[in-house]
């Protein structure tokens, strides 16, 4: 099983596996709802949309999918990506999202026309990870270059943080597609996360936790390093956060 989540209602989960197949579960005792299938290969990572409806999946055919949580049909299928899709993103209640791949760029997706919208990265080293979320308005996010498409919905005042291969953690303003911070870390970054509009966490392969104020990321607030196991994934969790590692 490589991923998970649960609906915002509490009343589904969905996992993704290496066996190329997505399960929609009945979160309180287990019962298995609907199968997805139609990935190849592996898939890495899955999510609900806000509705707890429809659910997002990325896997390392290079394809992006929508499908229903109802009947299990695949709504829509993204194709553009030339390398497995490692994470996801959901901007605001969903008309847009995000993915990241292997091929080292992060693009923003229409789901409404199934079309990209835009590389909103491309940084020449896997993307492991990524994140969306409000910035602070102190944090100059940059202006775009060309006026963005009206089919772009939520990306104002939006930050991106990208977790690199290549030991880099970046933020990039998601409407503008301009870099806002680049912070060297050390070891491949393999997760990352908002924990409010100035402060991120985002975890390494070596076993590291960085804490980062995204106004000043000179020198992290904190570094956790419980152990040298690599650090998987990582959740806001009330007034800290819940981590899971290689061990």
């Amino acid at each position: 099983i490589t991923c998970l989540d649960i609906s915002s209602g509490g009343g589904l989960g969905v996992s993704t596996s290496t066996d190329g197949t997505m399960k929609i579960w009945q979160a309180a005792n287990g019962e298995i709802r609907r199968l997805l299938e139609g990935h190849v290969y592996d898939v890495n990572c899955c999510r609900f949309f806000p509705s707890g409806l429809v659910v997002l999946s990325g896997g390392m055919d290079a394809q992006l999918k929508i499908w229903s949580a109802e009947d299990a049909s695949c709504v829509v299928t993204f194709k553009g990506h030339k390398g497995g899709i490692l994470d996801t993103a959901i901007v605001d209640r969903g008309r847009n999202v995000l993915s990241c791949s292997r091929d080292g760029t992060a693009r923003l997706w229409d789901c409404g026309k199934s079309a990209c919208l835009g590389v909103i990265a491309d940084c020449g080293t896997a993307l492991n990870g990524i994140a969306v979320g409000a910035a602070d308005n102190s944090l100059n996010l940059g202006m775009p270059e060309n006026a963005p498409s009206e089919r772009e919905v939520g990306t104002e005042g939006k930050i991106l943080l990208l977790a690199r291969e290549d030991k880099k953690l970046q933020g990039v303003g998601l409407q503008s597609r301009q870099p806002v911070f680049l912070f060297v870390g050390s070891d491949a970054f393999n997760c990352c996360t908002f924990l409010s509009s100035t402060y991120l966490l985002a975890g390494t392969q070596d076993g590291n936790i960085y804490q980062l104020d995204m106004r000043n990321t000179n020198a992290p607030i904190q570094v956790i390093h419980r152990s040298g196991a690599p650090v998987l994934s990582l959740l806001p969790y009330q007034d800290g956060f819940i981590a899971s590692q290689g061990n």
